[in-house]
């Protein structure tokens, strides 16, 4: 069973981090969340206290794919609401692709580079930090518990990373340590998204506009191959857009999980919009 934790009443609404993180990255969201839903917060296999990501050489999609299945049913959740960031922006989307999930909402959701050349650049950002960490040794602990060190830490991540407590950066510290097997599986796998989620499955991508590891251009590429979503645009954010501002993402993951999107098949055009409380 994938570690996880239960938080609310409501309709159950299952949130994914990204690669290298663990469940923690929600928190910030959590309170406003747990309000109206039943949250449910999971650590990909690999990462946070979650086993290990084993693959015995089978695909990694199929590999993540049962995984999830296999948590929900573990559960008893049928078909919850699924959100995630970045790699579990990606899960999040086959779930609905796959029928295991009532709505989508991806934040910076990977797989939407054209080219293997463009996926190049998030790569590096990965093998560097990985470098970068294995130089520091001991000392990257003493670095998340400075100011300066967190800035340099979440430049890429975040907006805000003098939001970030020390206690919350090194607990991803050493969450980032612990994901580097299942991360060098990953980054091997990394494949786009074109699988074809259901009319009736209501999606919502909501893209960071200061992203720094999946580029805000690729956004473009979403709305083109997923042209039924409702496309919202996150300005002021970073690419793990949580701690920089909750209230909006909270407000965008209750948004994208209405029960009233749940009832109504997913009929209307292609719809680019920003996010009426960042203009």
């Amino acid at each position: 069973m994938l570690a996880h934790e239960r938080h609310g009443s409501g309709e159950p609404l299952v949130l994914i981090h990204g690669v290298t993180h663990r469940r923690q990255a929600w928190y910030p969201v959590l309170d406003q969340l747990a309000e109206h839903r039943e949250v449910v917060l999971v650590d990909l296999p690999g990462h946070g206290e979650s086993p290990d990501l084993v693959t015995a050489g089978r695909p990694v999609p199929d590999v993540l794919r049962d995984e999830f299945k296999a948590f929900l049913d573990g559960l008893g959740l049928v078909r919850p609401h699924v959100a995630g960031n970045s790699l579990g922006g990606l899960v999040a989307l086959y779930a609905g692709a796959n029928g295991h999930a009532r709505s989508v909402t991806a934040l910076s959701p990977a797989g939407f580079w054209r080219t293997p050349a463009e996926f190049v650049y998030t790569r590096q950002i990965f093998t560097r930090a990985c470098v970068l960490a294995a130089r520091l040794g001991p000392r990257a602990e003493l670095l998340a518990r400075s100011r300066g060190g967190r800035t340099v830490m979440y430049g890429l991540l975040t907006a805000r990373p003098g939001r970030v407590s020390p206690d919350q950066a090194v607990g991803d510290l050493r969450g980032f340590l612990r994901s580097r097997p299942a991360l060098a599986t990953l980054l091997a796998a990394a494949e786009p998204f074109t699988a074809t989620i259901p009319a009736d499955v209501p999606v919502t991508i909501g893209w960071a506009a200061r992203d720094l590891v999946l580029p805000a251009w690729q956004a473009e590429t979403a709305r083109r191959r997923l042209p039924a979503a409702e496309h919202v645009t996150l300005r002021g954010v970073g690419h793990v857009p949580m701690s920089d501002d909750p209230r909006r993402v909270a407000d965008l993951l209750l948004r994208g999980s209405a029960p009233a999107a749940t009832v109504a098949p997913l009929a209307r055009p292609a719809r680019r919009r920003t996010d009426a409380a960042t203009a």
